[in-house]
């Protein structure tokens, strides 16, 4: 409950298709500034290590500067980035005077004021918190048609396969990480293309001549089709070149987002739908999925296109995202959450026998509050029914009419966090009294030894906020029981695409299954599933094996039973919602593997077999 997951990034690109000159009248020079910084503010739940702007200008002289780039790993990246282009900005008024609105003047002597922007919010899954890990990536040449920025919302689950074959290609890649195989990947064929042109016009026009025919004639979507397909992972990247050409990609099972929008003035692409629609105040009909296996491509032009460029995979989009990760504002993400607090609602009356008189309903954390709703909207349903029902024997009572029409179920805000605590000041040995104390709840409103608790959360991971912190503080309540709810079903398994869940042993699902096994004496599972793990062509996820003997509900109880520790005088209950409930409020949005073991790709089978072959060798390393 409420433990910290890093998750998958944010990427924002604006492609302005009208000259310069016309947004500066129109909007003034600021104007694709703005946007991207209202792009990805509204995107910073993606980014919290740190984040990155690029820009290209089109159509500059040579002799000045056409790519601009800020990183930044400050505790607020997005506003330290638009500080410093800011300055730049107010430098370059105060210097050109009226010249400041020509976009000759403008470009030639003032960075980020080009045309194409790209901006990226990272959450880092591993690798050091440094400005170098931080996108765009950026690959320059001294020809602009082959100087390449990156940006990307990706993990791959193949980085050793892909950084072989950029050595059989006679590369040295500087490290073996997913950001660098990606960018030299795609860079690699984005220079053969360039050579290919190259080729064929070489013995009709000059170097100079040549170098536009490229601009012209460079095809991004033969160029990621060669670069991509040997890629295995979730991903939606984005890339321009430093002629101005663009491009989001999104990979085969549809699992990272993308979403963009266009008219006569500009194509933007962001990963979250409520960013664009925020930004730039369109009807979200004219808002557009980019489809899985396809790309958008943006010539030099401002001419764009959404085709395939490599062979699509059944549609898995991550349903974690929506259940937890995305913006709630999002009209459908809304309806979603909404539904899978009204599918627990049987679970819940059956744990406090239908004692609604007697039960106080909650939420924790805020992002859970949209499920909440959806809870107590099932709740109401679920009263109006048994007012009816008890309505007709209970006509000539007044008394018991009035106090029938007028019940409402209890709700309160019961848990409230103390952002103002933090627990790394002390030492180890006193670092679980504060963390008890991070948050606090509103004392006094509970029946104590008789009322019910029903906290309601998105996800219930690790479990150690849960254990630590919040059945200590609600046991202080002094209530009867204690019901946790997760509207997420059971994690199980890791993540391998973007969300950073690649440990066994972080997951209280599978710390139960351990000690079910024991107390069952069918710890030989445990090694049976290893040696198919070690033994494995990675077309199957044996550690399905190791969950296989218990009941859902089983596995459930025995999660409450390793939570409540020895000083919690309240009874315990955890509820998680079923997999098939979980289809039913998100049914576009399938992918479940975190929560089933059905990974999309062959990449999330090696991942979680090989997590699992970690945790039984003892190694506390990831798996990807």
């Amino acid at each position: 409950m409420s433990d910290i997951i890093k998750h998958e990034c944010g990427i924002a690109l604006i492609r302005l298709r009208k000259p310069l000159q016309y947004f500066i009248d129109k909007y003034g020079p600021l104007y694709a500034m703005n946007k991207l910084y209202l792009l990805m503010e509204k995107q910073h739940n993606r980014g919290q290590d740190g984040a990155g702007v690029g820009n290209v200008k089109l159509n500059v002289d040579p002799g000045h500067r056409y790519i601009s780039r800020y990183r930044s790993v400050d505790n607020q990246p997005i506003t330290q980035i638009f500080k410093k282009i800011s300055k730049k900005y107010k430098k370059a008024k105060k210097e050109g005077g009226k010249w400041f609105n020509q976009e000759k003047w403008l470009k030639e002597n003032c960075a980020f004021t080009g045309e194409v922007w790209l901006g990226h919010l990272r959450y880092g899954t591993h690798g050091q918190n440094a400005i170098e890990n931080c996108h765009p990536m950026l690959r320059q040449n001294n020809w602009k048609n082959r100087s390449l920025m990156v940006a990307g919302n990706f993990n791959m689950t193949n980085v050793e396969e892909l950084f072989d074959i950029l050595t059989e290609l006679g590369q040295h890649p500087k490290e073996k990480v997913d950001t660098v195989t990606v960018m030299e990947k795609i860079g690699h064929f984005l220079d053969e293309e360039n050579q290919r042109i190259f080729e064929a016009h070489k013995d009709e026009y000059t170097n100079a001549e040549i170098t536009q025919i490229i601009e012209e004639k460079l095809d991004l979507l033969d160029v990621l089709q060669r670069a991509c397909r040997d890629f295995d992972g979730g991903y939606a990247m984005a890339g321009i070149t430093g002629a101005g050409h663009a491009f989001v990609a999104r990979d085969p099972s549809g699992i990272r987002p993308a979403h963009y929008y266009a008219d006569d003035e500009v194509v933007v692409v962001a990963s979250e739908k409520t960013a664009i629609k925020t930004a730039f105040n369109v009807n979200y009909a004219d808002i557009q999925e980019i489809k899985p296996a396809h790309a958008l491509v943006i010539n030099t032009n401002g001419d764009y296109k959404m085709e395939q460029f490599i062979e699509p995979l059944e549609r898995k989009s991550c349903s974690f995202e929506r259940i937890y990760f995305s913006r709630g504002s999002d009209p459908a993400i809304y309806a979603e959450r909404k539904m899978l607090g009204k599918l627990l609602v049987p679970k819940i009356l059956d744990a406090i026998d239908y004692d609604l008189e007697n039960t106080v309903f909650s939420y924790i954390p805020n992002t859970a509050e949209t499920s909440f709703l959806g809870m107590m909207e099932g709740m109401e349903q679920h009263l109006a029914k048994r007012q009816l029902q008890e309505l007709r024997s209970a006509r000539e009572d007044d008394q018991a009419l009035e106090k029938l029409l007028s019940f409402r179920p209890r709700v309160e805000k019961l848990v409230i966090k103390d952002a103002k605590l933090r627990t790394f000041i002390t030492d180890d040995a006193h670092r679980d009294d504060l963390v008890a104390h991070v948050y606090d709840t509103t004392y006094e409103v509970i029946k104590k030894k008789v009322d019910t608790v029903v906290v309601i959360d998105d996800s219930i991971v690790r479990g150690t906020t849960l254990e630590k912190s919040i059945l200590r503080m609600l046991d202080r309540l002094e209530p009867k029981k204690i019901i946790i709810v997760s509207s997420a079903p059971q994690i199980r398994f890791p993540d391998c695409y973007g969300i950073d869940m690649s440990k066994m042993k972080d997951f209280i699902a599978f710390r139960a299954v351990l000690a079910l096994l024991e107390e069952t004496k069918q710890e030989n599972i445990l090694e049976e599933a290893y040696q198919k793990c070690l033994n494995s062509d990675n077309t199957k996820n044996h550690v399905k094996d190791v969950f296989a003997p218990f009941t859902y509900e089983q596995i459930s109880q025995k999660i409450a039973e390793l939570v409540k520790i020895d000083t919690i005088e309240a009874e315990v209950e955890v509820i998680y919602q079923t997999v098939e409930n979980l289809h039913k409020a998100s049914p576009e949005h399938t992918g479940d593997w975190y929560f089933t073991g059905d990974f999309p790709t062959q990449g999330g089978n090696r991942v979680v077999n090989k997590a699992f072959v970690n945790f039984m060798e003892g190694k506390e390393v990831r798996a990807y």
